[in-house]
């Protein structure tokens, strides 16, 4: 109904449907970038372009520096270009050899490259020299990948992650998602309600990173049968 409202003023102060449509979507995604952070960043991918080409420069100009090729990998990954990544944290792995950073990039690089069991065992790897690399994450990105194959040791890496960061959102919300797969459905309702406590609870510097695993959580927990 408020949609509708906003829409019907902007037509009539513009006079045409079309550009009130385009006006009530920037409208709409400026509220959710500021407010709920579901939709997609538009100016972080040209940001991450352009520290690419510099990255690729500086690569170019000094073929040796480790620290550029792990970077740029990271940028890659975070462009689904898995295979290039793969490529440069390769090229620097007997620099990095005790950094668990890099044998997380690692790990999730041959994740999405298809090669399952040896990203898993480089995640894992990481996680033995620092078991709160990233804050956990890695066990997340394994749930994730075992989700639909294995769902035992999905759960199982879940309930790792809890163990090193109990007030996590994200992790709730796929905790349901596999009790939902799992035909677990008051399971799975209590995870999502879980995801939306945890998330009242966070002090406002945090909501802002995990205000989206929150409003998933809420539709999901409303639309299950």
């Amino acid at each position: 109904m408020f949609k509708l409202i906003i829409f019907g003023f902007l037509f009539y102060i513009l006079g045409n449907p079309i550009t009130a449509i385009l006006v009530l979507l920037l409208i709409l995604y400026v509220l959710d970038r500021r407010f709920v952070g579901v939709s997609p960043s538009l100016a972080k991918p040209i940001k991450r372009a352009r520290n690419i080409s510099k990255l690729r420069r500086q690569i170019a100009a000094s073929p040796s520096d480790v620290s550029s090729r792990h970077e740029l990998a990271r940028l890659l990954i975070e462009r689904r270009r898995y295979s290039e990544a793969l490529k440069l944290l390769e090229s620097i792995k007997s620099s990095l050899e005790d950094s668990a950073e890099y044998w997380d990039d690692l790990g999730n690089a041959r994740l999405h490259t298809g090669h399952i069991a040896q990203g898993e065992a480089d995640i894992l790897h990481a996680l033995e020299i620092n078991p709160r690399v990233k804050y956990g994450q890695p066990y997340l990105r394994l749930a994730d990948t075992f989700r639909d194959s294995d769902r035992e040791k999905a759960l199982q890496y879940l309930e790792q992650f809890h163990t090193i960061q109990s007030s996590s959102s994200e992790a709730f919300y796929l905790l349901g998602q596999m009790n939902q797969s799992l035909g677990k459905k008051e399971e799975a309702k209590s995870s999502y309600q879980e995801s939306l406590d945890i998330y009242r609870s966070l002090p406002k510097y945090k909501k802002r990173q995990e205000r989206k695993w929150a409003v998933k959580s809420f539709f999901r927990k409303l639309f299950l049968n």
